[in-house]
């Protein structure tokens, strides 16, 4: 009979650079301001961050009320949800939400630092869903993209949609996916993506209090913002370069010659030869190569062959002229150490449009694109860990109010990454020691609990009144009215492109 040998249980790594005060200073001033900023029920909304920052087993949101830095009774869980955004009486609803949002993406801007490494901001933009399939009560349901496992199956379900702005901070390769999420808005059955992004970033850039207003900024997102009416409006952003991936299948053109540019009659020449990303016959010369390598966190190491055309041009579509707007095109292929190709398509991307496009090197265009996908990663860690869509309400304002709880949350998490030492678990004591400060968001939310504890909370501790009466003995509260799914209606069959 095999005796099992039961190896000694390392103690956890807590020989790290202590933080210092300014870390502290600066997560204790954010709570602060935080509850200065909350009209109704701060202290209660503060102790509902608390404890979903802090959060290892709740699986719903009124579970929060069995952690330990909830102070209050799981009633209080609702009151606070509530209570965190309420219009004002006499005020149209959306735009006092605007305004609330606007307040919000204030108090988390002034947590930035400024950029060093590189020479400027970075920006992702992105949606996401939230699933509300038998939420018949549940107001402007409409059919959202959600990924089917089983094949065949349409991607869809029925629910709202999320559209995330978040600031991609600089960070050391190899480093857990840390951003910080500056506005959480809803997309409206009545809006598309596009349009809820567009109108984030031209007041993320045109707000003359936000420390953005007059520096190089970059957003990067996927195909899903590659079309005209997104990429004609960003253009006249001047401090703004978008990357933006491209399917496989678009088709751009070269510049016209030189001789067609000022014809002495007829209409000028505004595109060249044709140039179909999947059709290499079509590709000339690039105008610019350059390559790079990254390291997987596994530690394998990859090369990146990275080719750019300077001043393309995209035809036009919906009154939108984009002949003015040259782009600069880049293909990204990624090899192993034997030269042949990692993926089985190379990825384009289209590095839109703005005047100050050229002060990216393609190497910088293709790294500011790669931590795009810290997005995927909060996404998933929200919806996991943070009860993201573990909201159970048929209202929509406290729907919204759920998310920018969470959002919030989030950030608390953020700030506190600097004080989490390393907390191994014990099947994961043979892994590579964490360098210190690169806690991920998972081991910063196992220690939050203590981390809270030594920080200390503004809110006030409660005061119990006694037993509520509760409802009136016989009481019947009105059914909720079922809501009507939204269908959107199908878009409008192509009209002869705009030049």
């Amino acid at each position: 009979m095999k005796t099992k040998v039961i190896l000694p249980r390392p103690e956890p790594d807590r020989s790290v650079t202590p933080p210092t005060v300014a870390h502290i200073n600066k997560l204790r001033q954010f709570r602060s301001d935080l509850y200065d900023v909350l009209p109704h029920r701060p202290a209660a909304i503060l102790d509902l961050l608390d404890a979903l920052a802090s959060n290892t087993q709740a699986r719903s949101p009124v579970e929060l009320s069995l952690n330990p830095l909830f102070r209050r009774q799981y009633g209080s869980i609702y009151d606070a949800v509530d209570s965190f955004f309420v219009p004002p009486p006499r005020a149209e609803a959306r735009v006092a939400r605007r305004a609330h949002e606007l307040r919000l993406v204030r108090l988390l801007a002034d947590l930035l630092p400024r950029p060093h490494q590189r020479k400027f901001w970075l920006f992702g933009i992105d949606r996401t869903p939230a699933p509300r399939r038998f939420a018949e009560t549940l107001a402007d349901r409409s059919y959202v993209h959600q990924p089917n496992a089983l094949r065949g199956n349409q991607p869809v379900t029925l629910g709202h949609d999320y559209s995330v702005l978040a600031a991609l901070p600089e960070k050391a390769p190899a480093t857990p996916p840390w951003l910080l999420p500056l506005w959480v808005r809803r997309i409206a059955s009545h809006e598309t993506a596009n349009q809820v992004a567009l109108a984030q970033i031209q007041t993320l850039l045109s707000e003359a209090t936000l420390p953005f207003q007059n520096d190089l900024c970059v957003q990067v997102e996927d195909s899903g913002y590659s079309g005209v009416p997104f990429l004609g409006p960003v253009a006249a952003l001047a401090n703004l370069v978008s990357v933006i991936r491209l399917a496989s299948n678009r088709v751009v053109y070269y510049p016209p010659p030189r001789s067609e540019l000022a014809p002495t009659a007829g209409h000028p020449t505004w595109y060249g030869l044709r140039f179909a990303l999947n059709d290499v016959a079509t590709w000339g010369p690039p105008d610019q190569t350059a390559h790079t390598t990254f390291t997987t966190r596994h530690g394998q190491t990859y090369t990146v062959q990275l080719q750019g055309w300077t001043n393309m041009r995209v035809r036009g579509a919906k009154g939108v002229a984009m002949h003015p707007h040259p782009f600069t095109l880049v293909r990204a292929r990624g090899v192993d150490a034997a030269g042949q190709p990692i993926h089985k398509r190379a990825m384009w991307l289209l590095l839109v449009i703005g005047p100050r496009r050229a002060e990216l090197s393609l190497v910088e265009i293709w790294e500011a694109y790669r931590q795009r996908y810290d997005l995927e990663h909060f996404f998933r860690f929200g919806k996991q860990r943070l009860l993201l869509t573990a909201g159970q309400t048929p209202d929509v304002r406290r729907a919204e109010n759920w998310w920018q709880i969470v959002q919030l949350a989030y950030a608390q998490l953020w700030l506190a990454q600097p004080l989490a030492p390393a907390l191994p678990r014990p099947w994961e004591r043979y892994l590579p020691a964490a360098a210190p400060g690169s806690a991920s968001p998972a081991t910063v939310q196992r220690d939050f609990g203590r981390i809270i504890a030594a920080v200390g909370t503004p809110a006030q501790a409660p005061k119990p009144r006694g037993i509520a009466p509760g409802r009136v003995k016989g009481f019947r509260p009105t059914p909720r009215t079922p809501q009507t799914v939204i269908k959107k209606a199908k878009p409008a069959p192509k009209a002869s492109a705009t030049p």
